[in-house]
């Protein structure tokens, strides 16, 4: 990779930070303006890195639970064309399209806690439990610090959340997620 191309990723990851930044401040609609002229301009095709990180952020960044959702298997989506392994998939959005790559393990535990709170938020308990499941099933790549102690906090709270929630059909098992 050239220098000239480090800088610019590092611009793309910059400028995405500063989007979130203004999110985090409060102004989504402003945060959402610059995150789709990012997006536009890395396309379907870009960095996964990029798109992943956008694309989470870009969820967040949402008024309805359905555009969030759609946001949140794009960075799963995302994240999946990282893996080292062939490509495989479940049907689910590309949850389960490769093996992960050791530097987008991390954020598997994350992007699966975002899909299962979509999916509460939409009053869809048997899809939140599943991606619940996978998040805790992937919340053993997370670092002992304060980003995986958030994430396991998150998981912890929504288990809590979805136990008083209907159970509507089976669950499954972790190994079948």
């Amino acid at each position: 990779m050239t220098e000239q191309q480090e800088a610019s990723e590092d611009t793309v990851m910059t400028r995405i930070g500063q989007a979130v930044i203004l999110l985090h401040a409060g102004d989504r609609e402003e945060a959402r303006n610059r995150l789709v002229a990012i997006w536009s301009e890395i396309g379907e095709d870009g960095d996964c890195l990029h798109r992943c990180t956008l694309a989470h952020y870009m969820a967040d960044a949402q008024d309805d639970p359905a555009d969030a959702l759609s946001w949140d298997l794009r960075a799963l989506t995302a994240a999946g064309t990282a893996g080292d392994g062939p490509a495989g998939g479940d049907g689910d959005g590309g949850a389960a399209q490769r093996e992960p790559h050791p530097a987008m393990r991390g954020f598997y535990p994350s992007l699966h806690l975002s899909l299962a709170d979509d999916y509460v938020k939409l009053e869809r308990p048997e899809a939140a439990r599943v991606h619940l499941a996978r998040a805790r099933a992937a919340a053993g790549a997370l670092s002992d610090d304060g980003y995986g102690n958030g994430v396991r906090a998150g998981i912890a709270r929504l288990e809590r959340r979805l136990a008083d929630l209907p159970d509507t059909g089976p669950r499954p098992f972790p190994e079948q997620s």
